[in-house]
């Protein structure tokens, strides 16, 4: 699902999102609901209308950005936080909370499909006492998120917590899939604690969680991080990487990342990837332009990164449904991994 925070997948038009195969955007309550931008959403008809986007929009709650804040205070009401604008908005500090309640109630005037309960991402490297206290009181905030009214067409999906502490997965699914939400998610990971220990809560996690529901892998990832957690039973994906990195000068391919900064890119005719039929590629747009693009600091540089990398993520997660519809997701995954990751890097 790529990711457009402030209600735009950055650089690229929503027809050429849609034309990669995406069926999902994201956006987040927490940069929506700062200063008046709510009420512009509200006044242009909602997000689908704003956007222009007429398939399935997932917002975040808010929790992520919210707990990444320094200075912020977490009470049973919600957190409290001081959100500084930037200097085209007034460079002004403001005392602000988000609470459960407040969290569903942006979510609802934005009007998303599949809406994101309010919880305490809480940093991996907590004590597994404070881990647990957070955990409950995370429970308590979804029951509150879950009896906050929201549209007839939308979607509440809880959030499974508990750190690196496999014992907390375990509690946090109980209490989460009890209250028997549309579709579950797995918080929490991709937040520095590396690939290994991500696919350790994943394997452990996501058996538990019913197999008739959607299983979403919050924040992840990388091309090897989607293939892992696919394996461990995971459907669902967000994350910034592919625009960002594509931004960055970072692209995908089936043989592993090209940072288009390298100087043995300045004479290459070649297109990123010979086989992909992106815009980029199957326009004929060489790697050499594009580092001089990026170089110049040239807008059209990021369209067709950006285009680039959100075709890869989809011909991946194509590739992953074909193997697993064909019962050789096992092989296939090996295959790809041995092809795509540096070598003398694992698996």
């Amino acid at each position: 699902m790529p990711v457009g925070t402030q209600a735009t997948v950055k650089c690229v038009l929503p027809d050429q999102v849609a034309a990669t195969g995406a069926q999902v955007v994201l956006a987040n309550t927490y940069h929506l609901g700062i200063l008046d931008r709510t009420q512009i959403v509200e006044r242009l008809g909602g997000l689908h209308s704003m956007m222009r986007w007429n398939q399935t929009i997932l917002t975040d709650s808010g929790g992520f950005q919210v707990f990444s804040l320094p200075d912020r205070e977490i009470t049973e009401a919600g957190v409290s936080f001081q959100f500084r604008s930037g200097k085209k908005d007034g460079d002004t500090t403001t005392p602000m909370t988000l609470s459960p309640e407040s969290a569903m109630d942006i979510q609802r005037r934005l009007g998303a499909d599949i809406v994101m309960a309010f919880d305490e991402c809480v940093d991996h490297r907590m004590p597994p006492k404070y881990m647990s206290e957070s955990l409950d009181r995370t429970f308590r905030w979804l029951k509150r998120c879950a009896a906050a009214p929201i549209q007839e067409h939308q979607h509440l999906f809880g959030i499974i917590q508990g750190g690196m502490e496999l014992d907390l997965r375990a509690k946090a699914v109980k209490q989460v899939t009890s209250l028997n939400l549309p579709g579950y998610a797995i918080g929490g990971v991709s937040v520095g604690e590396g690939h290994d220990a991500m696919v350790r809560i994943v394997r452990h996690t996501a058996p538990l969680m019913p197999s008739d529901q959607v299983r979403y892998l919050m924040g992840v990832g990388l091309p090897e991080d989607l293939v892992a957690a696919v394996g461990c039973g995971m459907d669902i994906f967000d994350c910034i990487i592919p625009t960002r990195y594509a931004r960055e000068g970072t692209v995908f391919t089936w043989d592993g990342k090209m940072r288009l900064q390298d100087k043995k890119f300045r004479k290459d005719r070649y297109p990123i990837d010979t086989s992909c039929e992106c815009p980029s590629c199957a326009g004929g747009f060489s790697r050499a332009y594009l580092r001089h693009l990026l170089f110049a600091d040239e807008p059209l540089y990021g369209t067709l990164a950006t285009l680039h990398n959100l075709h890869f993520y989809q011909d991946l997660m194509r590739a992953i449904r074909k193997a697993i519809e064909e019962n050789r997701y096992a092989a296939w995954s090996a295959e790809f991994l041995q092809r795509h990751l540096p070598k003398g890097a694992g698996s």
